[in-house]
């Protein structure tokens, strides 16, 4: 068998030479297993067909390579880097921000300013002697695309906060509480999920290896923005409702970032689908030691375990990328755009406190259910009772349909609007029991829901009860339902924020009662 000449296509990554030539003989050996075994090997799909090199040997799908965990890389000098460096600079930034916020009289600011830089003082002092060196500094895609979507969520949240009345520089101080408690969040539920890549504490603080769970970071961010606000007594739904757009706008970008480093993918596609769709599933081997999770994506390293031993084993090893596959991500990219216009649109006829914050936990929460059922990563973790997937899915799809009509359809002012949307509500459980229904008895199949499942069903039911109730209070009281919370006290933080001196309390009771 001729090999390829060495103009062809991309370099050979190192010690893929040797992949190689394995892979030709587990080819032949597959081969012959088809004939004595009965297996049927299947075609190339169509895209492996469009690779760069027409060799046998080395199948690469051109789309496939765009998708790497890595964007760039920035050159480093040629000495050893240490960490205590970089934790002195954010300390004295830090510190000289706190300084400047005090002489504005900011004294929020100020602290968070000053904790920062006593973190990261004393975080210089215990990792004092860990240093870094390497010929270039990786740039990875999922940090700057996590980096851009807390950029546009600032830049999103405050100035709805502050069209709704919320006092400026204590909302942008909540953002940051609630960012830093969404991070903790997502990653403690993802090692909840998966206990078994974390050895010690100090696995938490890896970033680089395992991952986050988009559902731990709205329980964190939630619980962190509670704890900032309840002080200052402002209602926490006033500023969920200003928030919720950033997380949707969170998961457009953030889904990007996944779906470049390959993780969050979705089951195989079938063999009759779109080629496009073939083509944005399609994940590649990445070179050895691109991370230290693994030398590929993990859609290729997952389908490199689901079939060894099997024909397809060495399909895999002469594509040099996965089998296509639903690519979740990028559906998931969709749905948070989807909901990003939705909230906004939702929000314009906001009756009470909370109402967008329901929507979003409701939206989401059916969505990703839906999603899950094209999810194929083992991470998800999976809990509670196992039941016939033709039952319990279209079961939890009827619960959700139930909590729409009696919670959030409310929101829906026009009655044929709100009727058809009703109606229309209990379609997907059908569609999805005439879908999963099989032929006889003897070919159910047992279905467990994900993590994220059972949460998004449980938080959309809990949404619609209150989304009813508080509707109700709205029809009864309109303006306390639309308050942002004690009155005097957001008065007090906008006058400490503006610098001007408070009136007393006599100024201040006359002024609430009008």
């Amino acid at each position: 068998m001729a090999e390829a000449p060495a103009s062809c296509g991309p370099a050979l990554p190192e010690g893929t030479q040797a992949v190689l030539s394995r892979a030709v003989a587990d080819a032949k050996m597959a081969d012959d297993r088809s004939v004595t075994e009965g297996y049927l090997p299947q075609p190339f799909p169509p895209f492996a067909r469009r690779a760069r090199c027409a060799s046998p040997l080395f199948l690469v799908n051109e789309a496939a390579q765009t998708m790497h965990p890595i964007l760039f890389r920035i050159p480093l000098p040629h000495t050893t880097l240490k960490l205590w460096w970089a934790l002195a600079a954010v300390a004295v930034i830090a510190l000289i921000s706190a300084v400047i916020a005090l002489v504005r009289r900011e004294r929020s600011s100020a602290s968070i300013g000053a904790g920062i830089a006593v973190l990261a003082a004393g975080g210089g002092w215990v990792w004092r002697t860990a240093s870094y060196s390497g010929p270039d500094l990786p740039i990875y895609a999922y940090g700057v695309m996590l980096g851009l979507s807390l950029i546009v969520g600032w830049y999103l949240t405050l100035p709805l906060a502050t069209r709704d009345g919320l006092p400026k520089e204590t909302m942008a101080n909540c953002y940051v509480i609630t960012a830093l408690a969404a991070l903790a969040g997502s990653r403690l539920l993802y090692a909840v999920t998966n206990p078994d890549e974390f050895k010690s504490v100090s696995d938490l603080f890896a970033l680089r290896n395992g991952g986050l769970v988009a559902y731990g970071g709205f329980v964190g961010g939630l619980l962190g923005s509670w704890a900032f606000l309840a002080p200052k007594k402002i209602r926490l739904l006033a500023w969920a409702d200003n928030a919720v757009p950033s997380l949707a706008s969170g998961l457009l970008i953030t889904r990007i970032g996944c779906y470049l480093f390959g993780c969050d993918f979705g089951k195989r596609l079938p063999d009759d689908a779109p080629h496009w769709l073939k083509t944005l599933g399609t994940f590649p081997h990445w070179p050895p030691n691109t991370l230290a999770s693994g030398d590929g994506s993990p859609a290729y390293l997952r389908h490199l375990d689901s079939y060894r031993g099997t024909p397809l084993a060495a399909e895999l090893a002469r594509m040099n990328t996965s089998f296509p596959v639903h690519p979740t991500q990028l559906y998931e990219s969709l749905v948070g755009l989807l909901l990003l216009l939705l909230l906004l649109w939702q929000r314009k006829y906001a009756r009470f406190r909370g109402q967008v914050f329901f929507l979003f936990a409701f939206a989401y929460g059916f969505l990703r259910f839906l999603l899950e059922l094209w999810r194929d990563d083992v991470e998800r973790g999976s809990y509670g009772p196992t039941l016939d997937a033709h039952i319990y899915i279209p079961l939890c799809l009827l619960l959700m349909g139930i909590g729409f009509v009696f919670g959030i359809s409310l929101g829906i002012v026009h009655t044929r609007a709100r009727n058809f949307a009703r109606a229309l509500a209990f379609v997907p459980p059908i569609v999805a029991y005439l879908a999963l229904k099989p032929a006889t008895f003897a070919q159910t199949e047992p279905y467990q829901l994900s993590t994220s499942q059972l949460i998004g069903l449980a938080s959309a039911l809990t949404v619609s009860f209150f989304y009813a109730r508080f509707w109700e209070q709205a029809r009864k009281a309109p303006k306390i339902a639309m308050s942002l919370g004690d009155p005097a006290s957001i008065r007090a933080l906008k006058l400490a924020e503006s610098g001007d001196a408070p009136q007393d309390e006599g100024g201040a009771a006359e002024d609430e009662t009008t």
